[in-house]
């Protein structure tokens, strides 16, 4: 069998904490607002606010910006990718390199080869959520355009409903964004893996202690969380 009972176990490990993770950043599993979900609630203060504004070139500057940083990591995680591929090339030097690290396991070809293709489509899957994170941050500008000025008579309604519009799409848009760092962080984690099984799950365990700090704990959170 190419894989151990023992990699089987910490892949689960792996795909579980990187699971529930998810489901509790969104409020799932404790009633602690995550870092997350209040920058939820900023961003529809966000659209509120903007509805205001006779002169919204502020907030198209700012969902440039959102789009450049989405464009950045996609393309981060399309170079990545390839730099898998690179690594399958160049499979015997690797483990050459990884059999004189300590706590490295002895690993066959085959086995490394599928711990690669594995890190590729964890790049894999960020880079397709941060490239639906850029569409829809591209649809929220035009949505946040579409939102009719204070001045129109009538537009009250109107302008309600355009704003809850552009901020369900913005929201959306930085929950697909959100869900492709993750997958960029969770890859780090996955590394441990190259080394054999028991780091695999301590490289885990680091990286969901970094990401439960940051969302529930953080001075980050603590600066637009009112508790």
């Amino acid at each position: 069998m190419l894989l151990s009972f023992a990699d089987l176990a910490a892949l689960a490990f792996f795909l579980a904490v990187w699971t529930g993770h998810s489901l509790a950043t969104e409020g799932r599993f404790f009633s602690r607002v995550s870092l997350s979900t209040a920058m939820n609630r900023q961003r529809e203060a966000w659209m509120r606010t903007m509805a205001r504004r006779e002169l919204r070139m502020i907030d198209t500057s700012i969902m440039q910006g959102l789009q450049q940083g989405t464009a950045f990591f996609g393309s981060s995680a399309l170079i990545a990718i390839g730099g898998c591929f690179a690594l399958l090339g160049s499979s015997d030097q690797v483990l050459n390199v990884l059999g004189d690290l300590p706590l490295s396991q002895a690993a066959s070809r085959p086995l490394f080869e599928v711990k690669v293709i594995g890190l590729a489509l964890i790049l894999a899957y960020s880079f397709f959520k941060f490239g639906w994170s850029y569409r829809l941050f591209n649809y929220c500008s035009i949505l946040i355009g579409a939102v009719p000025l204070r001045d129109d008579p009538g537009a009250s309604r109107e302008i309600d409903i355009a704003v809850e519009r552009a901020a369900r799409m913005n929201v959306l848009a930085g929950k697909h964004f959100n869900a492709g760092m993750r997958g960029i962080f969770f890859s780090i984690g996955y590394l441990g893996w190259f080394l054999g099984p028991v780091v695999f799950a301590v490289t885990t365990l680091l990286i969901l202690a970094v990401l439960v700090r940051r969302q529930f704990f953080s001075q980050a959170r603590r600066s637009v969380v009112d508790a």
